[in-house]
């Protein structure tokens, strides 16, 4: 279940960070819900689509419409394509679930060509293949698709495949006129049931929570395409509808829900030539997962599957030309494996991360480079260990047997960059406290660092990345670091730091959390005190890191509100046991936690009015609104966005990894599911919800609304037409949070009787 980014919590103590305004200090500038959503992002358009160029000499992204160029060397950027070539090259905006998904799925734009000098642009299925040198550009393909469309060079250049009518199709740029060749056309293309079969195209499912983002893949020697097959034949649709055209229109998603048939996938090859796909012989289970897969060499396939109910991760090898496969390694565990599913596969080594010693980590196993399928991997060493979670891996170098990776090692509350040798030696590569996230060259000589902190908004800088003959535990200082984007939008607000609070759970686990008091809060009792948690799983909120929700908490503070935020058991970001407390158990553990947390700060803080309190939240946050609201007769007010009130009717690959398939758990679905308990439902809601979300559909709130309505409970209910899961849009986020202001000023601002 992905989480909108610009709602997210604020958090983290002052303590972190240095040189934090005063706390007592006004604000120069008052802030508005205007002032944060009308215009655009508050602190100006951030560098995005960080990319580098294939011989590392370029780092390009976009900003303010244009493509920039940094030189790594010396830091010095220039426009690379200007902002009128960029609006040539544009197609229209596509629809509003073709933006959500590029967007919130990070689909790439533009695309470097092998070559270093021509670039490859993705205007919403348009492909324009565009030369630096001369500045023109040539459109070569059209997808006839808004998204999922997937563009790539092979490896040598001289082809581009794409998916187009959910097949696999590439065009020779070396021939000039030559038709767009279906490499992998879906049988059903044409006919009334398009979409059945999907070649080499993901689909939402996968894309949502798999983090897919690509279902074929080039041989190293550009001679054969990988790809997935998925057959959806037997997957359920719902119906997404469009109400404001006259005449209303439905697009069918393929959307499988607990317990129904998944997507049937297999993995073929086919030649760049054409011809028949040679199709993998993979010991699959019915409903069974492929997250990952590519190429060991030219003649080998690796592939990664996951058993349905996420208890057991298994890579193979497979022959290219026959399909046989061997099993190479498999990781289980007895509730459910972690979400990291990238793998790294080369010159006789694998590298993957799990959590089986209570973390996650990153494991290096080896095979025979020279026979691949001639026996099954070997463990060879855990190369991280300790009380500390590896994040993302960015780039497995096996050549050079060094990983570069991110982690919270030294506080579970910062992100920071590191690169850790075959042999287990590690060192860290960001210097500075807070949250770093990396896009490596591919030289490994450099690394794009993107950071930001608690009251730092993100910034970016190019690093170099320092040998080190004696690298160890003990952190080794990065390379130069040079300054490329920064901004002082925010400095005359002057933001306040929330105050972080540490508080035991029940079972004496720590949790984190932090409030944020109205600068002028002295009297007892006078300060009503709004509970915004995430609280599902996959997620943290407590973080030293820069999140757009700071600026509305900031906004309730001036109107005299408390804000708290806590990362209860369950959440991400602290090992397999406190995750895992979510298994089967979506509801009860998670909301212990958080009344833990909101008695702890009423009895720290006598200006807090315990007789005041509003919960809000988004997605799994919006669905812990109604669990609270409908679990305690606490909460005056609430506000739901996008919630799941029946976990029958939210996607099969997320919620079975947590409870289990319905007929192994009905009273677990039924008790955690809120549509079930609306007949108890206290204070005043608000519910909103996108009539366009592909994610969390609106049927939830439909049925929570008739449970109210049946048992004669008010409700207010606000819809944002075609709107998606994220609700973006300046006109609709300034909407929407002026409504979520107004619903807490009008319920909890008067005085308790």
């Amino acid at each position: 279940m992905t989480r909108p980014s610009f709602f997210l919590a604020s958090v983290v103590a002052a303590l972190l960070l240095p040189a934090l305004p005063v706390a007592a200090q006004a604000p120069e500038k008052p802030l508005t819900v205007e002032a944060i959503f009308t215009h655009g992002p508050i602190i100006g358009e951030a560098p995005d689509e960080l990319t580098w160029s294939p011989d590392s000499k370029h780092l390009s992204y976009l900003e303010g419409g244009e493509l920039m160029d940094v030189d790594p060397a010396t830091g010095a950027t220039h426009v690379l394509v200007s902002a009128a070539k960029m609006a040539q090259l544009n197609g229209g905006n596509g629809s509003e679930q073709d933006r959500d998904h590029r967007q919130r799925y990070n689909m790439a734009s533009y695309l470097w060509a092998p070559d270093a000098t021509h670039l490859l642009f993705d205007s919403n299925g348009r492909l324009w293949f565009y030369d630096l040198h001369n500045g023109t550009g040539l459109e070569v393909g059209f997808t006839e698709t808004l998204s999922g469309d997937d563009p790539k060079f092979s490896p040598d250049g001289l082809t581009i495949s794409f998916i187009r009518d959910h097949g696999l199709s590439i065009i020779r740029l070396r021939e000039p006129g030559t038709p767009t060749m279906a490499l992998a056309a879906a049988p059903n293309a044409s006919a009334a049931g398009a979409g059945e079969v999907l070649n080499g195209e993901v689909d939402w499912v996968y894309l949502e929570e798999l983090d897919v983002r690509s279902n074929y893949f080039w041989s190293p020697d550009s001679k054969n395409v990988a790809y997935l097959q998925m057959v959806e034949t037997q997957v359920p649709q719902y119906p997404l509808t469009d109400w404001i055209p006259n005449h209303a229109t439905v697009d069918w998603q393929r959307y499988p829900q607990p317990g129904d048939p998944n997507p049937e996938v297999h993995v073929g090859v086919v030649s760049a030539k054409g011809g028949r796909t040679m199709w993998v012989k993979l010991p699959l289970k019915t409903g069974d997962y492929v997250p990952r897969f590519g190429w060991v060499d030219h003649k080998t396939l690796w592939i990664e599957t996951l058993s349905r109910d996420h208890q057991h991760r298994t890579i193979f090898f497979a022959d290219a030309e026959q399909g046989d496969v061997r099993q190479m390694l498999d990781v289980s565990d007895d509730k459910f494996l972690d979400e990291n599913y990238d793998v790294s596969v080369g010159d006789g080594d694998i590298v993957l991360t799990n959590w089986s010693d209570g973390h996650n980590h990153l494991y290096l196993y080896n095979y025979d480079s020279d026979h691949p399928l001639a026996a099954a991997a070997q463990f060879k060493r855990q190369l991280t260990e300790g009380d500390f979670e590896v994040g993302d891996v960015y780039s497995v170098d096996t050549g050079h047997k060094v990983v570069d990776y991110a982690s919270n090692e030294g506080d579970v509350l910062d992100q920071k960059i590191w690169q850790v040798n075959f042999a287990g030696e590690r060192r860290q590569l960001s210097a500075d406290a807070g949250y770093h996230q990396a896009t490596f060259s591919p030289d490994g000589e450099a690394f794009a660092d993107k950071f930001s902190a608690l009251m730092h908004p993100p910034g970016l800088r190019v690093c170099s990345v320092t040998s080190s003959s004696d690298a160890h535990s003990a952190p080794v200082p990065a390379g130069k670091c040079r300054m490329i984007w920064e901004t002082h939008a925010l400095d005359s607000y002057h933001l306040r730091a929330p105050e972080m609070l540490q508080v035991k759970a029940h079972d004496g686990t720590t949790l984190y959390a932090t409030l944020l008091m109205p600068a002028d809060a002295t009297k007892p009792a006078s300060v009503p005190l709004i509970v915004n948690p995430y609280g599902g799983p996959g997620e943290q909120s407590v973080s030293d890191e820069w999140k757009d929700g700071l600026l509305f908490d900031e906004l309730l503070a001036q109107h005299g509100f408390a804000v708290l935020h806590a990362d209860n058991r369950g959440m991400a970001g602290r090992g397999r046991a406190f995750e895992q407390a979510s298994y089967r158990n979506f509801g009860p553990v998670q909301f212990e936690d958080q009344m833990t947390v909101i008695d702890a700060a009423l009895a720290k803080y006598p200006q807090l009015d315990g007789n005041r309190l509003g919960w809000w939240g988004w997605s799994w946050g919006g669905t812990f609104t109604l669990y609270a609201l409908t679990h305690s007769d606490r909460f005056r007010a609430g506000v739901s966005v996008a919630p799941v009130t029946d976990w029958r009717d939210y996607d099969s690959i997320y919620t079975e990894r947590y409870l289990g398939l319905p007929a192994e758990d009905a009273s677990g679905y039924h008790d955690f599911s809120v549509v079930n308990s609306a007949a108890n439902l206290k204070g005043h809601l608000l519910l909103a919800v996108g009539t366009g979300d592909d994610n969390v559909h609106i049927e939830n709130t439909v049925q929570f609304v008739q449970k109210l309505i049946e048992a004669d409970i008010p409700y207010d209910l606000q819809i944002y037409p075609r709107k998606t899961h994220s609700i973006s849009g300046s006109d609709v986020q300034t909407h929407l949070f002026n409504r979520i202001l107004a619903q807490f000023e009008m319920y909890l601002k008067p005085p308790a009787q």
